[in-house]
């Protein structure tokens, strides 16, 4: 099971707003690069392809809100085929600060707030 992810050790930040060294670890949950974002700004420790929602599933979301509870559930359905890469984000961030790092404008509707939920959740 490992252990509990303390909700402290797990913060959220857009692409978009400037790294800090209070960030942590930081992981980027999208499956493309954050469009205009240099390497460099981004500054980008680990980049979990295989924990962002499938092309299909994004493209199907649009980020509507109206989708949104159907989205959590589709991405925790695609979440609980990559059990490992989800076992060793909490592994990380039950012993480190960790901070998903996205690129969408909803800061209420995005895979980070998904992938942070079920993180915690274990």
């Amino acid at each position: 099971m490992g252990k509990a992810v303390h909700p402290d050790n797990v913060r959220l930040k857009r692409a978009y707003e400037p790294a800090a060294g209070s960030d942590g670890e930081r992981i980027l949950v999208d499956r493309l690069w954050p469009r205009g974002i240099s390497k460099d700004d981004a500054a980008i420790d680990r980049w979990e392809k295989a924990l962002a929602p499938s092309t299909e599933l994004r493209k199907w979301f649009g980020h509507d809100p109206d989708r949104w509870d159907e989205f959590q559930t589709r991405y925790k359905a695609e979440l609980s085929e990559h059990q490992e890469e989800v076992s060793a984000l909490r592994e990380l961030a039950a012993h480190k600060l960790v901070t998903l790092v996205y690129g969408a404008r909803d800061e209420q509707h995005n895979d980070a707030v998904v992938l942070r939920d079920v993180l915690l959740k274990a």
